[in-house]
């Protein structure tokens, strides 16, 4: 069972942008790039500009969290950009399984996010549909937030979801992701992880890596759903 870390570049030093990203990419599996528009949530951050010059800067491969509304329209640009996987939220998609046809057939992964207070079993069935699953762990739109603990049970019936059909998806968590919730995390369910404020504020931020990878796998190794 393979697990990925991916540090969110939201936490990360602006005016060294490509810098910051070439630092982790040793150690990390994967660039988190939390596109924010100032109306789906209340913060303005990075945008189709910005992801276009990373790829053609970065070897790692970017994995852009879409929390904008329009979904429908705007996601499927991402893939065509470059970025490798592709996650619009539930509560900004139209007809999101389209939105995941979309974002395939341009060449990405196709993730689904959902908030804290939206119902993971009203969307079950766009599941197959998907290739990662994302549980915020927070409010989206701000990092450096207080893990939401109550998610966690969230996590797990994702799980649970994504065992019953036996699908291959990865369950990604985003939001207060740190040494000290990441057991928890892949406890429940939980094998991609993106911390920012955990890797970024740290002195050594591939370490920083390297020991939120060996927690989570300790964690999965003697989880209720890794297959032993």
């Amino acid at each position: 069972m393979g697990l990925r870390i991916s540090p969110s570049i939201l936490s990360a030093d602006f005016g060294h942008l490509v810098d910051e990203c070439a630092n982790v990419a040793p150690n990390a599996d994967w660039l988190h790039v939390d596109i924010m528009d100032n109306h789906f949530v209340p913060n303005l951050t990075f945008g189709l500009p910005v992801v276009n010059a990373l790829i053609g800067r970065v070897e790692t491969p970017i994995d852009c969290h879409l929390m904008i509304s329009d979904a429908d329209r705007w996601a499927p640009g991402y893939a065509e950009a470059g970025a490798k996987s592709v996650t619009f939220h539930i509560e900004a998609a139209n007809n999101p399984i389209q939105v995941a046809k979309d974002i395939r057939a341009a060449g990405a992964r196709a993730g689904m996010a959902i908030k804290p207070g939206t119902k993971l079993e009203d969307y079950e069935d766009i599941f197959p549909h998907l290739d990662m699953v994302l549980i915020m762990t927070v409010e989206p739109g701000f990092g450096g937030q207080s893990f939401m603990s109550d998610q966690l049970p969230k996590v797990k019936r994702a799980r649970e979801i994504i065992k019953n059909l036996d699908l291959d998806i990865w369950l990604q968590v985003d939001g207060g992701v740190s040494a000290q919730t990441i057991e928890a995390c892949a406890q429940a369910g939980a094998d991609t992880f993106v911390a920012g404020s955990a890797v970024y504020s740290t002195a050594n931020p591939r370490k920083a890596i390297d020991d939120l990878r060996e927690l989570a796998q300790s964690a999965t190794d003697s989880s209720w759903w890794c297959a032993h």
